[in-house]
C-alpha cells in the first residue's frame, strides 16, 4: 500500500469488517487488525475477512491488543493518520463470568491503541463506545450530555472507562478523539451472539426464543449500513476543542435509529420473513440488562447531516436473506 492506511481494529469482526470494506470501497486503504480469537465460531470471521482479502489496499494484521510491544511495533511502522478502534471483548452478560477477558481486550487493549496514537501523532481516533454505559438511566431518550456513572454490568463499565481514558488522552496530549456509542448493530454477517441472530437461529431450529422481561424489552436497532455511513462521514471531521470536554479536542455521538422496537415484534418481523413460527419463553429480566434504550440523535445530525434511519423491516429482510445464503437454508 502506498497511500497513508487507516488502521481499523476488530476488521474479522461484524462492524469492523462491514467498516473496513465501506473504506476500501471509497478508495481508502486499510490495515484491519484481529485477533480472531474464539468468542464465537472463528470460521465466521474467516469468512468475512476473505471478502476483504483480494483487495490490493487492505493488509490484514493477526494480533492481540492487549500485546504492547506488538502493538507498539505495529504504529512505529504504519505511523498511522487515523484509527477507527471497533475491536472489544463484548457481551453484556459474558462479562458477568468472564471479567478479566475484558480487562485485557478492553482496558489494557485501549491503553495499547491510545499510546501508538499518542506515539505517532495520529490526526483522529474514532473509538466504539456503547449505549450500555448509559446503565440504569430512565431518561428517555438516551442523550450524549446525560450522566453515564452507573453502569450496570462490566462491559458497560469498561466502555464506560474507554471514554474517560480516551477524554484524559485528548486532555493531556491534544489527540483528538470521537466515541461512538452504539445502539443494537444489526444487519448481514452480524454477530451470532446478539438478538437478531439468536433468534433466527431458534426459529430455524424449532427451539424456544428467550424473551428477558417477559419480552417487554425495546431496543434501539441499528442497521448496520447507517453504522458504516456514520463511521465514514466522521473520520475525516477532527473535533475541534469542546467547552463541554475541558477544552479538549473530545467528542461523544449516540449512533441509533432513534426508534426502539419491542422485542416480541422484531420476532414477529423475522417470523414473517422466516415463513415459521417461534417457540417464545417468557423470562424475568437478567443482571446487567436495561429494559429499553433510545437514542437521541440530533448531535450527530447537526454535525454530520446524517443519522441512522433504515426501517426495521427493511433491515430484518436484508438480514433474513443473507442467513438464508450464508447457510444454505
Amino acid at each position: 500500500m502506498t497511500d497513508q492506511a487507516i488502521l481499523v481494529t476488530g476488521a474479522a469482526g461484524f462492524i469492523g469488517f462491514h467498516t473496513a470494506r465501506q473504506l476500501l470501497a471509497e478508495g481508502r486503504s486499510v490495515v484491519g487488525l484481529d485477533n480472531l480469537n474464539s468468542y464465537y465460531d472463528p470460521a465466521l470471521k474467516q469468512a468475512r475477512l476473505s471478502l476483504l482479502g483480494n483487495e490490493s489496499r487492505f493488509c490484514f494484521v493477526q494480533a492481540d491488543l492487549a500485546d504492547r510491544e506488538t502493538m507498539a511495533a505495529l504504529f512505529a511502522r504504519h505511523r498511522f493518520s487515523e484509527v477507527v478502534h471497533l475491536a472489544a471483548q463484548a457481551g453484556v452478560r459474558h462479562s458477568i463470568e468472564h471479567p478479566q477477558s475484558y480487562a485485557d481486550s478492553n482496558l489494557q487493549g485501549f491503553l495499547n491503541v491510545l499510546e501508538g496514537c499518542r506515539t505517532c501523532g495520529c490526526r483522529h481516533l474514532v473509538y466504539a463506545s456503547s449505549s450500555s454505559v448509559y446503565g440504569a438511566n430512565t431518561k428517555l431518550p438516551f442523550s450524549a450530555q446525560d450522566r453515564t456513572d452507573h453502569p450496570v454490568s462490566f462491559y458497560a463499565a469498561t466502555k464506560k472507562a474507554n471514554e474517560v481514558m480516551a477524554q484524559s488522552y485528548s486532555h493531556l496530549y491534544r489527540l483528538p478523539v470521537t466515541g461512538l456509542r452504539f445502539f443494537t448493530i444489526y444487519g448481514p454477517w452480524g454477530r451470532p451472539d446478539m438478538a437478531m441472530f439468536l433468534f433466527v437461529n431458534a426459529i430455524m431450529a424449532g427451539q424456544p426464543i428467550r424473551l428477558f422481561n417477559h419480552g417487554k424489552m425495546r431496543r434501539d436497532f441499528t442497521y448496520i449500513d447507517d453504522v458504516t455511513r456514520v463511521v465514514s462521514k466522521l473520520i475525516d471531521l477532527v473535533p475541534a476543542d469542546n467547552p463541554s470536554a475541558a477544552n479538549a479536542p473530545s467528542r461523544v455521538y449516540n449512533v441509533g435509529n432513534h426508534r426502539p422496537e419491542e422485542l416480541v415484534d422484531v420476532v414477529g418481523l423475522l417470523e414473517r420473513e422466516l415463513g415459521r413460527t417461534a417457540v417464545k419463553e417468557l423470562l424475568p429480566m437478567q443482571p446487567g440488562d436495561v429494559v429499553e434504550t433510545f437514542a437521541d440523535v440530533e448531535d450527530l445530525m447537526r454535525d454530520t447531516g446524517f443519522a441512522p434511519s433504515t426501517p426495521i423491516e427493511h433491515g430484518v429482510h436484508k438480514f433474513v436473506t443473507w442467513y438464508r445464503d450464508h447457510f444454505k437454508v
